[in-house]
């Protein structure tokens, strides 16, 4: 496990990993980074390893500087591509893992370990290759590796990693994030917003509902509306092909309210989503909300100056919609056996890079099946693949250069 064979085919066939992939994949594993925890020691190894051989390294830290960001750099110059991963992983607690999740475990073809598959596996791919960098970067467009934090979490990191890179001048001309695909391109995935509603009103005796103004009431409206909104958007709604799912999907998950079966409640909340599909605007499902919103205050309002409805953002991810007019896009798939292309319906940070101006792709090794499941694992020939899939992505970037 810790050969450091150097080139990329040194001492393995088509269904083995570069060894240096798997010494990096048994040290990646071996940081417990759930979401809960730091990060920073992951990071620090990463940006060692990567400055040993060239790379520049910029950090970009959390609020209380308990976690941080990297973007490391091969190469000078603009343009260039960033291969891009996060190091957070999903808790293990109350899982009935066999393995030690925080080590790795080679059998029966697989590698086991919390994060192996999402998204570790790819992470460990580009660290592995790290060596190769400098070179293929020589004289032509950079090569960029970011790697950030609380991806798990909703996406937090991502978007200040961005809003770094747009300070540090930093704008490549394409992204590949390595979420587990089985090595198939995804160029697309919905958009996903969350939202909490807080519903504020007055309280009172049961027998005096005239007095009252009943929060969960008023939050039944929004929520009626809500589901409305599901009901056309599935029957009338923006279709696009490619997905499971091909519309747009909005729910009311969580709702707290009331204290007593007397008491006329005076708070209630509660919180909906919607996953929307690309080409969809999704500010018009929060503003047809504030649009009934603002219909229902003036009686709410009538009664205690202070009731009100507020809508709360919660998190949010862009959607993706790459295409073969997008050079990053035509590059990987022209490096993958399986020409499949798949849209999706989780999110991932592919669409921040988009949103930045940067084309952006999603490819990596292992089964989304597989993630965040105790046992989880990679499958050592989509590491390989992913092996083969850098080492092709170096070579064209290296003959562009000449």
């Amino acid at each position: 496990m810790t050969s450091t064979a150097t080139g990329p085919d040194a001492g393995h066939d088509a269904g083995t990993p570069d060894p240096r992939t798997m010494a990096r994949l048994a040290e990646i594993l071996a940081f417990d980074t759930v979401s809960r925890n730091s990060n920073l020691a992951c990071i620090d190894w990463a940006r060692a390893h990567m400055e040993a051989h060239g790379a520049s390294c910029r950090l970009d830290f959390n609020a209380d500087r308990t976690k941080a960001n990297l973007l490391a750099t091969f190469g000078e110059g603009p343009g260039g591509i960033v291969l891009s991963g996060h190091v957070d992983v999903v808790p293990v607690d109350g899982q009935p893992w066999t393995v030690d999740p925080f080590a790795l475990t080679v059998k029966d073809a697989r590698a086991y370990g919390r994060g192996a598959c999402d998204m570790k596996g790819f992470d460990a791919v580009v660290m592995g290759h790290v060596p190769d960098y400098a070179a293929a970067a020589a004289g032509g467009e950079p090569i960029h590796v970011a790697f950030t934090y609380d991806e798990e979490q909703g996406c937090l990191g991502i978007p200040k990693l961005i809003e770094a890179m747009a300070a540090w001048g930093v704008k490549p001309r394409g992204a590949l994030i390595g979420e587990p695909t089985s090595m198939r391109l995804v160029s697309a995935h919905k958009g996903g917003y969350v939202w909490r509603c807080r519903v504020t009103g007055k309280a009172a005796h049961s027998s005096l509902t005239h007095e009252a103004v009943n929060a969960i009431e008023y939050a039944a409206r929004i929520i009626a509306r809500i589901q409305d909104i599901s009901d056309r958007e599935r029957t009338a709604g923006l279709r696009v092909a490619g997905f499971d799912v091909p519309f747009t999907t909005i729910s009311t998950n969580l709702f707290s309210g009331g204290n007593g079966p007397n008491i006329v409640p005076a708070l209630a909340e509660f919180m909906f989503d919607y996953r929307y599909v690309p080409g969809f605007e999704p500010a018009t499902i929060i503003d047809d909300l504030r649009a009934l919103a603002a219909e229902l205050e003036p009686r709410m309002k009538a009664i205690e100056p202070s009731a009100g409805i507020a809508f709360l953002p919660v998190n949010h991810i862009p959607a993706l919609n790459a295409g073969p007019q997008d050079d990053v896009y035509r590059l990987v798939h022209g490096l993958l056996p399986d020409k499949t292309v798949e849209k999706v319906a989780y999110g991932t940070e592919a669409s921040f890079f988009e949103r930045y101006g940067v084309p952006s792709v999603v490819c990596g090794p292992g089964s989304i099946a597989q993630a965040h499941k105790a046992d989880e694992f990679v499958a050592l020939d989509q590491l390989a693949a992913c092996d083969r899939m850098i080492d092709g992505l170096l070579g064209a970037l290296a003959r562009k250069a000449v």
